[in-house]
């Protein structure tokens, strides 16, 4: 593998360094700083000239900083003469903004794609998109990972068998039924009640769904400020769930997240490391699982021109 490189930007190194470790690959040397004015400076410490470089950067917060960080990596590695660039970005930030849903917004998520294609990336691996179709907004090969497997084999050593699959809204039902296919448990879903008197208020929470008597498990793609999820988790309890658990790829934790989440009702929340952290955000709920394996697993089939898909059988398209 003496063609294969992987660097790591400041985003998550220790995710990086895991997935060097498991291909047995030393984590190639980078020098990233900040000048005074905190322009980011960038230096490839080894040669990568006729190389497959793959950059791994989660644009997590501080998300502008990452961002930024990634795109000069990226135009490095570029006048270096790598032969192929593959961004490997975990957590995909500005990806909610994939629409116009009202007048005169952007379109972020397309904005950053181009910005990544544009700085020089050949190829884009990323993980559980707030939105599939996303995929299509770059202009070359995006291989689109899920998480699912290493979430469902954690979960199978604690719900019991009769659990609840929940949706927290109705654009998540299809992976909830995908989580319940493999898990055999059965499907709900949360669907929100709009005031018809004020404009852009939850009147309430309803449940499609049998939850009484059964343990729920929350899944999503990602915990941001985690009010819906919450709210979601006192929803089930109201109507007879004996526990509940959230099961989710990207925990961000913005603002009163963690703060919300240990006086919630849930007894576990389930995250996996695509974004790092702190110690002061961790909490006894929480569970973080290594997502390295199957990150390290795509990087190799990428990198021998094999099929990424078969190591999901198939189930990382949808």
């Amino acid at each position: 593998m003496n063609d294969m490189k992987v660097f790591s930007g400041r985003g998550n190194p220790e995710l990086a360094q895991r997935m060097c470790d498991y291909l047995g690959l030393s984590l190639g040397r980078l020098s990233i700083g900040n000048f005074p004015d905190g322009e980011i400076s960038c230096k490839i410490e080894q040669d990568v000239r006729g190389r497959d470089v793959f950059l791994v950067q989660s644009t997590c917060p501080p998300v502008n900083e990452n961002i930024m960080e990634l795109l000069i990596m990226i135009d490095a590695c570029k006048r270096a003469s790598a032969e192929r660039i593959t961004t490997v970005i975990p957590y995909f930030g500005y990806a909610r903004q994939d629409r116009k849903d009202t007048g005169r917004v952007p379109i972020t998520a397309k904005l950053a794609a181009n910005l990544i294609v544009k700085a020089g990336a050949d190829r884009v691996l990323t993980m559980d998109l707030h939105a599939a179709q996303i995929q299509g907004f770059f202009d070359g090969p995006v291989d689109h990972l899920t998480a699912m497997p290493v979430l469902i084999d954690h979960l199978r050593t604690v719900i019991p068998r009769d659990a609840v699959i929940v949706s927290p809204d109705s654009g998540r039902v299809k992976v909830a039924e995908r989580y319940a296919k493999h898990l055999d448990a059965d499907v709900a879903s949360i669907y929100k009640k709009r005031s018809r008197d004020t404009v852009n208020e939850v009147e309430a929470l309803g449940i499609m769904g049998d939850v009484e008597g059964k343990v729920c498990v929350i899944v999503d793609d990602m915990i941001d400020t985690a009010g819906t999820l919450c709210s979601a988790a006192e929803q089930l309890t109201a109507n007879g769930a004996i526990d509940v658990l959230a099961a989710t790829t990207h925990g961000i934790f913005s603002g009163p997240a963690v703060d919300r989440l240990k006086n919630s009702t849930m007894s576990k929340v389930i995250i996996t490391n695509t974004v790092p952290v702190p110690s002061e955000k961790q909490f006894d709920k929480l569970v973080v699982l290594s997502i390295a394996p199957v990150l390290a697993d795509a990087l190799d089939a990428v990198f021998a021109d094999s099929s990424v898909s078969e190591i999901f059988n198939g189930e990382n398209q949808a």
